[in-house]
């Protein structure tokens, strides 16, 4: 495209690009009318993984990309589609405040779930997963693909990428995983992982990927599932569902828990209420736990709504200065996210 087409496509804004969030929400995605030809930083990433293909000798197969609701590769299709909310500010704005986080914000976060995503065309394409020696190091491709999993945070079996401890998730994911850290320009894989498990999983992924080198893939396909001018759900209705799949059954924090830190006593009558304090710190406290669990903001989120509800009922007020009690307010929250994670109901998150 020509120089002056792209500073039109740039300057162009959507008709709905000023919109509230309710009126935004009431459109079907197809209304939308988002193409990824006049998305420049989505495109910039795409090339930017094609060249990291190209310098690793990878260049007959160059997955095909498109729009849709999530980040996603299809089984059976060499391809990856990219979230919708990614395409203009103000759709990553209106995801921010519909589940609390941008997932591939940053051209950092973007290029790492695409070297992702790539690893699951590959192993489409080229059909790896038939393999004897893919399930040797990855496991079955066939098992059932679960909701949610037990991550061991601390094992060296798998690379690690992503967050959540995604490896662990599924051999598919596994192999996705160990293929975005290889192809990954100066991830310096040999030395990072060289007293791990998870060294031979690399090194049969680096002798796989030499084998194919100038083949041709035998799984072409170009089709595209859900693209997003076929897509009649509104998004309302979208991240309607989207809260629901990430919402976790947590379990009820115990009084005496909340005991610990707060107080109904009347000594403290004059204090702020812990109502009052969860709300004022709440974005400082789930960022921070979020950071150092791997949990979902909106997970987390949904923890501090049920303490808020419950401080209330027990009319709680805090019983120390500000700082000391958001210091302890940070250990109780994480100590209860990672009781959560352990217990082996963590959700797939892509």
């Amino acid at each position: 495209m020509p120089k002056a087409r792209r500073q039109i496509s740039r300057s162009k804004q959507p008709y709905w690009a000023n919109w509230p969030d309710s009126d935004i929400l009431d459109l079907r995605f197809r209304d939308l009318n988002l193409s990824l030809n006049c998305v420049p930083k989505l495109q910039k990433c795409i090339d930017r993984l094609y060249v990291e293909l190209e310098a690793k000798n990878l260049t007959r197969l160059r997955p095909h990309c498109w729009l849709s609701t999530e980040w996603f590769s299809p089984d059976g299709i060499p391809g990856i589609a990219l979230p919708f909310y990614l395409a203009h500010p103000r759709l990553a704005k209106l995801e921010k405040k519909q589940v609390l986080y941008v997932e591939g914000r940053t051209e950092a976060e973007c290029m790492k779930i695409l070297r992702h995503e790539a690893g699951h065309c590959f192993c489409t394409a080229y059909r790896l997963h038939y393999r004897k020696l893919w399930r040797k190091h990855f496991g079955s491709y066939t098992d059932p693909y679960p909701d949610s999993y037990k991550p061991k945070p601390n094992s060296q079996k798998y690379v690690q990428h992503l967050d959540y401890w995604y490896a662990q998730a599924h051999p598919a994911e596994d192999f996705a995983e160990t293929f975005a850290v290889w192809l990954k320009p100066g991830s310096r894989w040999k030395h990072r992982y060289q007293n791990w498990p998870a060294i031979n999983k690399l090194n049969f992924v680096n002798d796989l990927m030499t084998e194919i080198v100038g083949r041709p893939a035998p799984v072409r396909s170009k089709k595209q599932i859900e693209p997003l001018n076929e897509i009649n759900k509104t998004l309302r209705e979208h991240y309607t569902e989207k809260r629901l799949a990430i919402a976790e059954e947590w379990p009820e924090f115990f009084d005496t828990d909340l005991q610990k830190l707060f107080s109904n006593e009347p000594a403290f009558h004059n204090r702020k209420t812990a109502a009052a304090f969860l709300r004022e710190f709440s974005p400082e406290l789930r960022n921070t736990v979020s950071k150092w669990t791997a949990a979902h903001p909106y997970t987390i989120d949904q923890v501090l709504r049920d303490m808020i509800d419950r401080c209330k009922e027990l009319k709680l007020r805090c019983r120390q200065s500000d700082n000391l009690t958001r210091t302890q307010a940070v250990i109780m929250l994480t100590v209860q996210t990672m009781n959560y994670i352990h217990a082996g109901h963590y959700r797939v998150p892509l």
